[in-house]
């Protein structure tokens, strides 16, 4: 494999070139004056010819110096130019952001808060791609993701924004017909819509103020991928379902659909932004973070219910 082109060298030899003199460019990029003679010499050592006619009075560039210079000139200038962009961005937010979301939480709850952002921030472009699936952050190349969960122990660092209830619903018109279930042993004589987006979607755990949990396996006429396409068969009295509250808060605030079985719980997933690993972020990265934890971290859908 041959050697990288030894660009310190080239940027050293063009300053040199521009001032006329290894003092004055030393001087200029706080370099000794014995390093830059040696970046220049090291130089002509590889390309096997000579770049400055030296004399005690006189530096002048060889014509091989001359053919060199305008590409040796790019390169200083190219090495500028990204240093100060590269600063630039760590103090101004700019550049694009990769976000993960899932779908019913980011149509619901993201889509409406994003143009604040963007207002806020003119230079930064989101790139957001919403999908109930869990993204490989790593591989797929995200900066963030909003998950939904009880996050296991990864090498992804997460930031709690909030804990998200999940709750047993059903219209009124349904409990009237089929009775509210009180124990989760009733669920097997109801019609339970589940989710698929889970491990076990037929398999509903449960536990009570006491420390009682309880599994039960559920059946019914419908499972989907996306909990937010339940709300018009709920809304219609054709089932019950598990229903994450920031899709259903609404409803329960009109009363479309009620709460049953209030005395069991399924386990509490929480609101996170999770990121990959390292502890050193963009600063366009850094401010969504900290915009959504803004606007995320105290929902409309924590009612109360």
């Amino acid at each position: 494999m041959s050697k990288l082109p030894d660009f310190e060298a080239w940027a050293i030899f063009a300053r040199v070139a521009e001032t006329g003199s290894f003092a004055r460019a030393a001087d200029e990029l706080e370099l000794s004056k014995a390093t830059v003679s040696k970046a220049v010499s090291r130089l002509e050592a590889r390309l096997g010819a000579s770049l400055f006619h030296r004399t005690s009075r006189r530096l002048s560039l060889t014509e091989s110096g001359r053919n060199a210079l305008e590409r040796a000139n790019r390169i200083l200038a190219e090495g500028e130019a990204v240093e100060a962009e590269t600063a630039a961005q760590s103090v101004i937010p700019r550049g694009v952001v990769r976000l993960a979301a899932p779908v019913s939480f980011g149509l619901l709850h993201m889509a409406d808060i994003l143009p604040d952002f963007l207002a806020r921030y003119p230079e930064v472009t989101l790139d957001v791609n919403l999908a109930d699936h869990k993204v490989d952050l790593v591989a797929e190349g995200y900066d963030l993701a909003v998950r939904i969960a009880q996050l296991q122990d990864s090498s992804l660092l997460a930031r709690k924004l909030c804990d998200m209830r999940v709750m047993l619903v059903g219209s009124p018109h349904y409990f009237e017909a089929f009775g509210k279930p009180q124990h989760p042993r009733d669920l097997l004589q109801h019609r339970c819509f589940t989710y698929a987006n889970v491990e076990t979607p037929d398999l509903w755990r449960f536990a009570n103020a006491a420390g009682e949990e309880q599994s039960v396996t559920v059946s019914g006429p419908m499972r989907v991928n996306s909990s937010e396409s339940l709300s018009p068969s709920l809304r219609a009295g054709l089932g019950v379902a598990l229903q994450p509250e920031f899709i259903c808060w609404r409803d329960l605030q009109d009363g479309t659909l009620e709460t049953a079985m209030c005395d069991w719980r399924p386990p509490n997933p929480a609101l996170h932004i999770v990121s990959p690993p390292g502890r050193l972020r963009p600063v366009r990265v850094k401010v969504l973070m900290d915009f959504l934890a803004e606007r995320l971290a105290a929902a409309p859908w924590q009612t109360g219910f």
